[in-house]
């Protein structure tokens, strides 16, 4: 797997965040190439006193341009650097892909760049 050369990308928006004593959980949504329309939610929790890195979960939906549904569960780490995260999950999407994803989040200017790896392809 060649990271210079993801499969696809994407950008989200963050549209909410809300924060609880023990984790962060946001709503996304945006396009990503060969996904379409995305609609995502992830929870993270730190694992560090400094809350700079921790596990994360979450599911995504999305629509095709033809309105098929897709959907897929979210699971993996993050690492915080000031008001950026990195996420670093896998997918396994209903239509029998996975991927391995890389997501730079800013929290400032709520904006997500997706970029994503087939590890195996759709049925």
């Amino acid at each position: 797997m060649d990271l210079n050369n993801p499969d696809g990308t994407g950008n989200l928006t963050i549209t909410k965040m809300s924060i609880e004593s023990d984790s962060v959980s946001f709503d996304y949504e945006g396009k990503v190439e060969g996904y379409g329309s995305v609609f995502c939610s992830h929870v993270m929790s730190a694992v560090d006193g400094d809350r700079t890195r921790g596990v994360m979960s979450g599911e995504a939906r999305t629509f095709l341009e033809d309105g098929t549904f897709i959907t897929s569960p979210h699971r993996g780490t993050f690492k915080r650097d000031k008001s950026n995260i990195r996420l670093f999950f896998t997918d396994a999407v209903n239509n029998g892909a996975v991927n391995f994803v890389i997501w730079n989040i800013d929290i400032l200017s709520k904006s997500v760049e997706v970029k994503y790896w087939e590890i195996d392809k759709a049925d």
